[in-house]
């Protein structure tokens, strides 16, 4: 498990919670799946049970919420094809890497947001040329420098990617970014610097459908002004698309107006 963690790969944990009858594994019984379904380590029975687990990790990983394995040890019809005079009960729950917040730039914007993006947890990662002061990124996990080119830039499609370059290059950064399968990514500008951006990257041959990725000018409209509302505005998007949110107001005065009273609605027809 920590190599898996430290290699940023996603697993899945098997964990035998109940046993009835006869049956091979024993609660507290362990198994780790990989990505792929190839049992990694750990044993919660073999045959179709195994295969059984192996596949409700594979569809735990795609939809990544954990589930209750049933496991009918005695049909060989009805169940997983071993008669063995039991059943099982197993926990199989996702482990996913955080994603990372990468960041380029520097200042006081990408200091919020490398301050909010570890609060949210994400992993954050500051690509700052030529030389990053570290001490004011004290949350992020690793800081890139001399990265001119942004070679190292290699986000995954969890990932989001905000450039604050202060408007230094960020239409190259844009197009690594673009190229990158990240699921987001924003540049922080102003309004006519972002339809600059819009139109250079159009110069660059990107397909319209890749241009669903990409905030110019970044954030949502919160009336943002200071530095700190920038990142939040920002942050606030990054999380709308990761978790399917509208960005419309959750409190609706209309639509959550309390419905009147029996006596009040009759009061209301004798006025009428």
């Amino acid at each position: 498990m920590v190599a898996l963690r430290d290699r940023r790969e996603a697993y899945a944990l098997a964990t035998v919670v109940e046993t009835k009858g006869s049956a091979s594994a024993s609660p507290g019984s362990k198994a780790l799946i990989g990505r792929d379904g190839t049992l990694l380590a750990g044993w919660v029975g073999g045959g179709c049970a195994e295969s059984t687990v192996r596949q409700a990790a594979l569809e735990c990983l795609r939809d990544p919420h954990p589930r209750v394995v049933d496991l009918d040890l005695d049909d060989e019809v009805l169940g997983v094809g071993m008669p063995c005079g039991g059943s099982m009960r197993v926990y199989v729950e996702p482990v996913l890497p955080a994603p990372t917040l990468w960041i380029l730039g520097h200042g006081r914007v990408a200091e919020c947001l490398c301050r909010f993006g570890a609060t949210l947890g994400f992993r954050v990662v500051v690509d700052e040329a030529p030389a990053p002061d570290r001490a004011r990124f004290p949350d992020a996990a690793e800081i890139i420098d001399g990265d001119y080119g942004y070679e190292k830039l290699e986000p995954q499609a969890e990932d989001a990617v905000v450039i604050a370059t202060q408007h230094k290059g960020d239409h190259i950064s844009a197009v690594r970014a673009l190229r990158s399968p990240a699921g987001y990514v924003a540049v922080i500008a102003s309004r006519k610097r972002s339809r600059l951006v819009w139109d250079f990257l159009r110069g660059e041959g990107f397909a319209e459908e890749e241009f669903a990725r990409l905030r110019a000018p970044a954030g949502l409209d919160l009336g943002a002004r200071t530095p700190e509302e920038i990142a939040l505005s920002v942050m606030g998007e990054i999380v709308m698309l990761r978790r399917g949110g509208s960005g419309r107001p959750r409190c609706d005065a209309a639509a959550h107006r309390a419905e009147p009273t029996q006596e009040e609605a009759v009061g209301r027809e004798l006025v009428a």
